[in-house]
């Protein structure tokens, strides 16, 4: 570990803290740094987050050099070295904290952070202020180990509900609610399926739903169904001991006349006359 420019801290507790099956809190600190202050960190199974409170300054980690201002957050990652430096002229001040445990991977991915993404950045700043008021507290009751466990907690949940990284997340949503109405159509195709009735066990508007599925897919959800119905009345039509009649119902209408006219629509042909040229 190299350290240039000034030593010392405003703040710095050693607290050790490992009673709980999350994860553990072995040090607090605060720090106002002087112009160009920097250091050069490197730490083993546990890792350190600054939170930045005001000033700004430059961090360099697996060969890449970051930008980071007041309300962000950055991460040293465990078994990886890593310099920061306070910029000359706005020097940061910041809060930092040694953390570990198991569950410090999980957390630190749903907020967003890892070795390659190393700086958070909160949704709004008032997000962040509300991280930095907890980290305030936290040191103020440095003493009380449960009290400190227990805000520690909320400064995660707060960093995973208020990330930036949570408009990359909701792109995932969205396409796991794509995937969930495909399953739901391929899994009920053979019932009276109503669009109301998927949005509804997705817990979403129907029109946000036909937007979302739309935009993923290229089909309307009515298109969608329609044409794995249409798929599977043929695999059906294989089956000679099966009538028109029947395999209407079995992928979901309830009378055969207007099963056979979106099958002519959808194939250019009446049921009775796909079966034939293609027995």
């Amino acid at each position: 570990m190299a350290v240039q420019g000034l030593v010392g801290c405003d703040f710095c507790k050693f607290v050790n803290y490992e009673d709980s099956d999350d994860f553990y809190l072995y040090e607090v600190g605060r720090y106002k740094c002087e112009p160009l202050y920097s250091y050069e960190n490197f730490v083993k199974n546990r890792v350190i987050l600054h939170i930045i409170l005001k000033g700004k300054g430059i961090l360099r980690i697996n060969n890449r050099q970051y930008d980071v201002r007041e309300h962000q957050i950055f991460l040293i990652p465990d078994n990886t070295r890593a310099f920061y430096q306070a910029d000359e002229n706005d020097p940061w001040e910041y809060i930092w904290f040694h953390i570990g445990g198991p569950k410090i991977p999980q957390i630190l991915k749903e907020a967003g952070l890892s070795p390659d993404h190393p700086v958070y950045t909160p949704l709004e700043t008032s997000s962040a202020k509300k991280i930095e008021d907890l980290a305030m507290d936290m040191m103020k009751h440095y003493k009380r180990q449960y009290y400190c466990i227990g805000t520690l907690y909320k400064i995660c949940d707060y960093m995973i509900e208020n990330s930036a990284s949570r408009e990359d997340r909701s792109v995932s949503n969205s396409l796991l609610y794509v995937k969930n109405v495909i399953s739901y159509i391929r899994l009920k195709y053979s019932e009276p399926v109503k669009i109301d009735q998927i949005a509804l066990s997705l817990g979403l508007n129907r029109s946000y739903l036909t937007r979302l599925f739309k935009e993923a897919t290229g089909y309307s959800l009515q298109e969608y169904l329609l044409t794995y119905r249409m798929k599977m009345a043929v695999k059906l039509m294989t089956n000679e001991s099966l009538s028109i009649n029947q395999i209407a119902e079995g992928v979901g209408y309830s009378d055969t006349f207007t099963f056979s006219k979106a099958f002519k629509r959808h194939f250019g042909k009446s049921p009775s006359n796909y079966r034939k040229g293609n027995h």
